[in-house]
């Protein structure tokens, strides 16, 4: 999952930052509201973090200027305006939630993993095929059994799975799981897709990890 962070408080942008990647989230950061705006239209991202009150443009401005776009990726904006009418405000601007600072990392944590949620079914359980994985846990089982993977290989295996039956592009993947963009030779990709194979003893029969010759990956059951 990717997450833009645009904060001009270094010290809490540092903090989200680090945070957030221990997390296994693919983290972009601006300091700038116009910045903002520039890597919010231009990227792929996942969820949106807003201070509201940045320099350049404000964090309400780059939340209209998004919306008029027609984008549909959730925001959070952090801030520490905290009256009833500015929360109105926010959440009338295009917000899909508020938290006001100080906060704690943990609650901001939960209620990006509510933005995140798929409309649907189990919130943090994903199954494919005889493959569950659970985020919240941290946990993939193949049947009853518990594999080891390491936090690359499970932000690779949940990207594939959030996008089942969805052809994933080499250069999204890139993008979502390691935060590498452009140029870059996306065979570190193949090696960990191998890996995963591998943990998962996917065979012919099970394959539910398929390579798209010239594009991508694609998971899907049998």
């Amino acid at each position: 999952m990717r997450i833009l962070i645009v904060e001009d408080e270094q010290g809490i942008l540092n903090f989200l930052k680090q945070g957030l990647e221990e997390e296994s989230y693919v983290v972009d950061t601006a300091e700038e509201g116009n910045q903002g705006l520039h890597l919010a239209l231009s990227g792929d991202y996942d969820l949106l973090l807003l201070d509201w009150m940045v320099p350049g443009i404000s964090g309400i401005e780059i939340c209209h200027q998004f919306r008029k776009e027609f984008k549909t990726t959730p925001i959070i904006f952090l801030t520490a305006k905290d009256t009833l009418d500015e929360t109105i405000f926010g959440l009338q601007s295009g917000a899909n939630d508020y938290i006001k600072k100080p906060f704690h990392f943990n609650e901001l944590l939960e209620r990006i993993k509510v933005q995140l949620r798929p409309k649907s079914g189990d919130h943090s359980i994903f199954k494919l095929g005889d493959i569950t994985l659970n985020t919240d846990k941290h946990e993939v089982l193949k049947v009853n059994e518990e594999i080891s993977l390491t936090q690359k290989e499970f932000a690779l295996l949940e990207y594939l799975i959030r996008n089942k039956g969805v052809v994933c592009k080499r250069t999204s993947i890139i993008e979502h799981v390691w935060d590498i963009h452009f140029d870059y030779d996306t065979g570190v990709i193949d090696v960990y897709i191998n890996a995963l194979r591998k943990k998962l003893k996917l065979s012919e029969e099970d394959n539910y990890i398929q390579t798209v010759r010239g594009i991508g990956y694609i998971a899907k059951e049998i």
